[in-house]
């Protein structure tokens, strides 16, 4: 009988394991401002052409939702927030996904970037935005549908 419970937890341990690492950081995230704690949108990450993109599908505060990016660059230059693709050409590399960049469509700025699942919680995001060895870390919680 004791054999049975310990092939039953090491089964257990194995299924838990397996649906912690099958989980995707694609689908809907909720952004969460690392300085006030306030949530602030809702960002879909999607695969396109074999890389990793995110854009803003709904904003909270009513006042910004229509908003256009005035302070972002190029193509992105006066694009409303509702609908801008704030990550862009991001590239698995095993637990991660780098090589790409994010946009803060607040201030315009772009940053490369670094997405990974929590070690501890797959339902949250690290989002962390590079320049040169500087960086600063956001974690965002996975949306209910």
């Amino acid at each position: 009988m004791e054999k049975m419970n310990k092939i039953g937890l090491v089964i257990v341990i194995l299924l838990m394991t397996i649906s912690v690492s099958g989980q995707s950081i694609l689908g809907k995230w909720k952004t969460i401002d690392d300085k006030t704690g306030e949530e602030k949108s809702i960002v879909e990450i999607y695969k396109e052409n074999g890389k990793v993109f995110g854009k803003i599908i709904e904003i909270f505060d009513p006042k910004k939702r229509d908003l256009p990016c005035k302070f972002c660059e190029g193509d992105d230059y006066n694009k409303p927030v509702l609908g801008l693709k704030i990550i862009k050409n991001m590239e698995k590399a095993g637990d991660v996904y780098k090589k790409g960049t994010i946009t803060n469509p607040e201030d315009g700025k772009q940053y490369d970037c670094r997405l990974q699942l929590d070690e501890d919680n797959a339902n949250k995001l690290q989002v962390r935005g590079y320049v040169a060895f500087f960086y600063r870390t956001q974690y965002w919680v996975r949306a209910e549908d």
